[in-house]
């Protein structure tokens, strides 16, 4: 199953364009850390019923996280000026349920996590979610970041500094900006939003179904209504 949605992701990853935001990425340096994960919760083998790819707003982000050094690639400036980056990609289940925490023999190397950081640009953030999500769905880190990596280069990511500009700007009008910069397989139902308890933007929840093909979101992972306002900060 895995393999041939592979096929199809590979598929979408050639038609795709240009991101369209603004982006810029310079690999750090040096040796990378990649810390060992401790599991945060329990193992959980449930069927997997879809997929969700959970894309940060670095600026929201960062905004108070600059000065951690866990967080330096992302937040210090130095290697770049993040926009929208991959948190991560999870599996779910039905019932609201996700499996978690499967067993997992192999760890992140360093190379891996080097050719992926312009797309999650935290190494201790790849170890994570390869050890929660990834080991449930792949038997190999490299795996797991290479489909995580084949649907971020087959999306168009809308300019989200040009829609904090928005007068009156809402969470309905950000899910329209996102499906209609990536063609007729997306609607605003396909693209969850998380905020802050303030209305800022912190993520966009791009839901799918098992082929990795878009797929209407459920309640638990679309988020505010399209008429909530909405705040994007820019990091200025």
């Amino acid at each position: 199953m895995l393999r041939a949605a592979t096929i199809v992701l590979a598929g979408l990853g050639m038609c795709a364009t240009a991101h369209a935001q603004p982006f810029q990425c310079r690999a750090p340096q040096g040796p990378l850390s990649i810390p060992a994960i401790a599991p945060d919760g329990p193992e959980r083998r449930v069927a997997i019923s879809g997929y969700s790819l959970a894309l940060s707003w670095s600026p929201e982000f960062c905004r108070s996280r600059a000065s951690q050094p866990e967080h330096r690639i992302q937040c210090a400036g130095r290697n770049g000026r993040f926009g929208l980056v991959v948190h991560g990609l999870w599996p779910e289940g039905a019932a609201g349920r996700w499996p978690q925490w499967c067993a997992a023999r192999r760890r992140l190397d360093e190379r891996t996590a080097r050719a992926h950081l312009c797309m999650m640009p935290s190494p201790r953030l790849m170890a994570h979610e390869w050890a929660k999500h990834g080991s449930c769905m792949v038997r190999t880190p490299e795996s797991y970041l290479k489909v995580t990596a084949i649907l971020w280069n087959s999306l168009r990511l809308p300019d989200l500094d040009r829609l904090s500009r928005q007068e009156g700007l809402t969470a309905g009008a950000v899910r329209t900006a996102f499906a209609d910069a990536n063609g007729p397989h997306w609607t605003p139902a396909m693209v969850g939003i998380e905020t802050s308890r303030y209305g800022w933007l912190k993520e966009l929840r791009l839901c799918y179904g098992r082929d990795f093909m878009p797929a209407t979101c459920d309640r638990r992972r679309i988020g505010p209504p399209d008429s909530a306002p909405l705040k994007i900060w820019r990091g200025l």
